[in-house]
């Protein structure tokens, strides 16, 4: 009777923890984060307008493996160093740009418009500084019909704040029948992440994302403009972890009192 009443105690504390943080984690999970849809294709009617003010069928538009960019040109916040980690890795690469693969860089604001799109497009294509900037990054706008239906075709959820958005860092890359293969999280990529990203996506083989538990120990803050550790989910984590290992060391140790009591 005594191990009873312990162990219902403890499952009444580890499902009221439960309860406590679902909340929680489902709200944060409705307003931001990438849902990742590997192998799934890119829609057939969705259209962007390029830097060259052409109306675009961006599935037509993919040729090779290709890596996109979901950003707002005037971001105050994470879009910047996702953009210059961008420019950074595509300068270090030994990839040949428009030729192993091309980049997508698609404003998922409506108000933005093709004249702010050209100024970045020549702001990072001075910074990378070598390869076929002009046709193999492209800058894209569109209108919000466009832009929410090709947020949820990949996955990225956001949240319109003011004037501002809350929003993942993550590059999206796709194979040449534009097929999502992988996703590359964070404001940088590594070189090798980015050639092996492509390459496999040149060979159509998509491929897990390693770090996806960066997603659940950190959170985006709105005011902030920056990811942030996530103390409520971790340390409701360790509360759980450790209740579950206070219990399992109640049960064998009483065991091990029974059966010495019985000898």
């Amino acid at each position: 009777m005594k191990y009873l009443k312990i162990y219902f105690f403890l499952t009444f504390i580890i499902l009221f923890s439960i309860l406590l943080i679902s909340p929680i984690l489902l709200a944060a999970d409705e307003k931001l984060g990438v849902y990742e849809q590997l192998d799934r294709s890119i829609e057939d009617d969705i259209y962007f307008t390029d830097d060259n003010f052409n109306l675009v069928n961006i599935k037509d538009a993919v040729q090779m493996p290709t890596v996109i960019a979901m950003v707002y040109y005037e971001c105050p916040g994470l879009c910047t160093p996702l953009m210059n980690g961008l420019a950074e890795v595509m300068k270090k690469s030994d990839l040949v740009l428009n030729k192993d693969y091309q980049v997508f860089t698609i404003s998922f604001s409506p108000i933005e418009k093709t004249v702010l799109a050209q100024n970045k497009k020549r702001t990072y294509s001075n910074l990378v500084g070598k390869g076929d900037t002009d046709n193999g990054w492209r800058f894209f706008t569109g209108d919000s019909i466009n832009i929410h239906r090709f947020l949820d075709n990949i996955g990225y959820q956001i949240k319109q704040e003011g004037a501002d958005y809350i929003h993942p860092a993550t590059l999206v890359v796709l194979s040449p029948d534009g097929k999502i293969t992988r996703y590359l999280h964070g404001t940088y990529v590594l070189p090798f992440d980015l050639k092996m990203a492509v390459v496999e996506a040149g060979m159509g083989k998509s491929g897990p994302t390693i770090n996806k538990v960066l997603k659940f120990c950190f959170s985006y803050d709105a005011e902030g403009q920056k990811y942030v550790f996530n103390v409520t989910k971790i340390s409701g984590t360790v509360i759980l972890l450790l209740a579950l290992s206070f219990l399992s060391y109640l049960i064998v140790s009483n065991k091990r009192k029974s059966e010495t009591n019985k000898l």
